[in-house]
């Protein structure tokens, strides 16, 4: 290994930064490209049936923007997306977006596949980093802008008779190692030809392409751009930020922060390489902290288990929020705080949650405080009563916890594994 050959992602300079003095108090508006991805990141791509059956549990947590399809990449994306339109799938409140290539004749090909749409999101692209430029494209600042606009001339003149409500939206694809100078020149470059007004608003959207920085530095480019893109009242500006460094939600909360409406990523983080802004845990931290995610996750096990079934991808069982173990403590000392915790907030009749080691009550997910406190050889005496108390409905003396505590903990050695609730209540009803 060399680290050598590496070098440190710059900083924006004599940055006046506001957002560290910010935050959150709604959610954004979400966008969720699973069904992109479902054709770009999965080893087996999601079928028609399949593409239709997630639209509708995506529809059901309440996602308003969908990104369904690459019309242009694939007959499954294009045929998928008539599909919506020609059996009328789309609820009349939500948007679907089709992502499309700044290229004459791949923008024909999507916006054929968009005929008809009542309510339309067409989100343009192209790279604008220096090595896609000189490398991949071979061609000058002057002409990676005029593919940009002149793509969306070409765009906005072909659907311009279109009935239904029409969003444009522009991505400099890979906004996190373009030069912040010329990301503002090609997207106001851009913003002139769309004409947004406050009524009629453009998305512009700043990726995190490769997330190659500190989410602090994002916050600070997605400040800047903010403060220097023209016509600043009638943009959304929009974020979809990769999970390369593993911090894609700290790079969302912080571009909230910093002056973004909008996030675009996928359930669970799906996605190429390390996946997606994870937008389940995104919504869950807002949850949390006393916010509307403005999305259902009362059902979040079922849109897991329909996940895992669809993509066959298995969430980890540390995830946040979902994963099978994440509120499950077997430590002594995590339990007897968690006993004590339960405890107050019932006979206190507490109206904010406050318990030791359980961010979210489990039940707003309708998860059994039987997954909470699991007992072996780590547990004490407070997991112990813990079990007695909630699934027996007997209250243990302080000098009865502490002496069966101890017959748990020999039991459970013996045994070296976990121990069942029927056989923790088995085993109190012969010592007591």
């Amino acid at each position: 290994m060399s680290f050598k050959k590496y070098r440190q992602y710059p900083i924006v300079e004599n940055m006046n930064r506001r957002w560290p003095n910010n935050t959150i108090s709604k959610a954004p508006i979400y966008c969720s490209v699973d069904l992109r991805d479902g054709n770009q990141a999965l080893v087996n791509t999601l079928t028609v049936k399949q593409k239709i059956e997630y639209f509708n549990q995506l529809v059901k947590m309440g996602f308003k923007n969908i990104e369904v399809s690459y019309p242009s990449a694939s007959d499954t994306d294009f045929n998928f997306t008539r599909k919506l339109i020609e059996g009328n799938l789309v609820p009349d409140d939500v948007f679907i977006q089709v992502l499309i290539p700044a290229k004459k004749e791949w923008i024909k090909k999507s916006v054929e596949a968009m005929i008809g749409v009542k309510k339309g999101i067409f989100h343009l692209y192209n790279p604008t980093n220096e090595f896609q430029k000189k490398v991949v494209f071979q061609k000058s600042d002057e002409e990676i802008i005029a593919m940009a606009v002149e793509g969306m001339k070409y765009l906005k003149e072909l659907t311009k008779d279109f009935e239904g409500e029409i969003i444009y939206e522009y991505t400099p694809e890979s906004f996190s190692q373009t030069n912040l100078d010329f990301a503002v020149k090609i997207c106001n470059e851009v913003i002139k030809v769309v004409n947004p007004n406050t009524k009629n608003k453009m998305i512009i959207n700043l990726p995190n392409t490769l997330e190659a920085c500190m989410p602090n530095i994002y916050a600070d480019r997605i400040e800047w751009m903010c403060n220097n893109l023209n016509n600043r009242e009638s943009l959304i500006v929009s974020v979809h930020p990769h999970n390369d460094r593993g911090t894609a939600i700290a790079s969302a909360e912080m571009a909230i922060l910093a002056g973004a409406n909008r996030v675009e990523g996928t359930l669970f983080g799906n996605g190429e390489r390390a996946g997606n802004l994870d937008l389940i845990t995104f919504a869950f931290n807002i949850y949390s902290q006393g916010i509307n995610p403005d999305l259902n996750l009362t059902f979040i096990d079922e849109v897991k288990d329909f996940f895992e079934k669809t993509t066959n991808i298995k969430t980890h069982i540390r995830h946040p929020y979902v994963g099978e173990m994440i509120f499950t403590a077997f430590s002594g000392g995590h339990q007897d705080a968690i006993k004590k915790g339960m405890d107050f907030y019932r006979t206190e009749d507490c109206k904010e949650w406050n318990v030791p080691y359980l961010l979210i009550d489990p039940k707003d997910i309708n998860r059994d405080y039987e997954k909470v406190i699991r007992i072996n050889s780590q547990s004490g005496k407070g997991g112990v009563s813990f079990i007695i108390s909630e699934f027996f409905g007997v209250k243990m003396t302080k000098e009865e916890e502490i002496e069966f505590g101890k017959v748990i903990k020999k039991v459970s050695d013996e045994k070296k594994q976990e121990l069942t609730q029927k056989e923790i209540i088995e085993l109190y009803k012969i010592k007591f």
